[in-house]
């Protein structure tokens, strides 16, 4: 097998072009995308990177969950494909990079392939996960959680949104249910890129984040009954306020959280309020905690105090309480042979580089049980993503797509 010279890299304007033209798919009220999963907009962005695909000589799978598979030809029929990919879905008011930058990211190492010439001993694919995100339907990951066998297709085509639409009619809808098998597909391996979504590269003055470990998740939706009451007339001994049980679990989960430093996290995030009426107490509450960490026993144990004080909440303020666990996976630990040679990537292009758990879940976590995975992180400014100002410089972008180039061209082997 050859290796890649320090000189060869990616075509950053062309990377940087693709990015910004996809962010005009869906666009956000201040900059950023609102290309929700299975919406107009999310099949729109499928059709550009199709078409994409398609001028680069790839051919394109689909399967049944809607996950998009490029395939560039290795020069062995007998050798399994090294898979990049991440997902082009984003938040309500999300960026124009999360998961995007890893999906055009792994397209622009096979156009560079191709401008020079540069032949593989096993196939590339380049693949667009479906649902990443979970904004729209929870959990987050699905698809890629289906394709490793963690979610059953039915569950994951059963969840609804916000409007009681299904996942499964969604995808119907929009035209991109394929024919393949979910998770029949085999790897060699799987490298993502994304973002950091979080501050620390750029406070180290770092370009690479090498991804050795990821977090652990449990996300929570708790549901709190309390008995609608005017907010005037109703004397305070006399409430069941599910509102006050939510505020109080609330700061709980910051206690507890704060209790298990460092290398814990704890937020209350979505909450409804019904009947959400300015001068109606609330007689129900439905809210999501998200707690994490890279260690398991930490995770385990939040998880316990948390169920613990909503009953403890619950029952002093005579509330009923149900929990779901919505979403979970266990910390992660990545393939430390791709984790080497990312290390080497970085180190041969002179890029400064650290090592870094990532904070937060990604499609690479699920396939990571099936196949040896790894992921490659650049900066963001302020470490600030899921929001429209998420933001990356063209540098950023084109250093962790050079370290991609040269880590997938390691580990497909190229030929002569």
């Amino acid at each position: 097998m050859t290796a890649l010279g320090a000189n060869q890299r990616i075509n950053s304007a062309r990377l940087w072009d693709s990015l910004n033209e996809m962010a005009l798919i869906g666009p956000g009220m201040a900059g950023g995308c609102n290309r929700q999963t299975l919406t107009d907009e999310d099949s729109a962005g499928r059709h550009l990177f199709a078409s994409w695909c398609k001028a680069a000589g790839m051919s394109m799978g689909v399967d049944t969950m809607g996950n998009m598979f490029a395939s560039r030809a290795g020069t062995d029929p007998e050798a399994l494909p090294v898979y990049m990919g991440s997902h082009l879905d984003t938040q309500p008011t999300g960026g124009r990079y999360d998961g995007v930058l890893g999906v055009l990211g792994g397209l622009e190492v096979v156009r560079t392939l191709n401008d020079l010439g540069i032949k593989t001993r096993h196939p590339i694919v380049v693949t667009n996960w479906t649902n990443e995100e979970g904004a729209r339907f929870a959990p987050a990951m699905l698809a890629s959680g289906v394709f490793a066998g963690i979610h059953t297709e039915d569950y994951a085509k059963g969840r609804t949104d916000g409007d009681g639409k299904l996942f499964g009619a969604e995808l119907q809808r929009i035209g991109w249910v394929g024919d393949e098998v979910v998770g029949a597909r085999k790897m060699h391996a799987m490298l993502e890129l994304h973002i950091e979504q979080g501050p620390i590269l750029e406070a180290e003055g770092k370009t690479i984040g090498i991804v050795t470990h990821g977090q652990g998740l449990w996300w929570l939706e708790i549901t709190l009954t309390g008995r609608d009451a005017h907010t005037g007339s109703t004397p305070m001994n006399m409430r069941v306020n599910a509102g006050l049980g939510m505020a109080r679990i609330t700061e709980r989960v910051h206690q507890i959280a704060m209790s298990h430093q460092p290398g814990a996290v704890g937020a209350v995030g979505q909450v409804k309020v019904f009947p959400n009426s300015r001068n109606v107490i609330p007689g129900k509450v439905v809210f999501t905690v998200d707690i994490r960490s890279p260690d398991q026993a930490k995770l385990d144990a939040m998880r316990g105090e948390v169920e613990r004080a909503a009953a403890a909440v619950s029952a002093e303020l005579g509330l009923g309480c149900a929990i779901e666990a919505v979403g979970h996976f266990d910390p992660i630990t990545f393939d430390p042979g791709l984790v080497g040679i990312v290390r080497g990537a970085a180190e041969k292009l002179g890029y400064a580089h650290m090592d870094i758990i990532s904070g937060a879940g990604h499609d690479a976590c699920w396939i990571n049980r099936l196949a040896p995975t790894v992921m490659v992180m650049c900066p963001c400014v302020g470490g600030l993503s899921h929001n429209e100002a998420e933001e990356i410089s063209p540098e950023w972008a084109a250093a962790g797509t050079d370290v991609l180039f040269h880590a997938v061209c390691e580990v497909a082997g190229v030929v002569g």
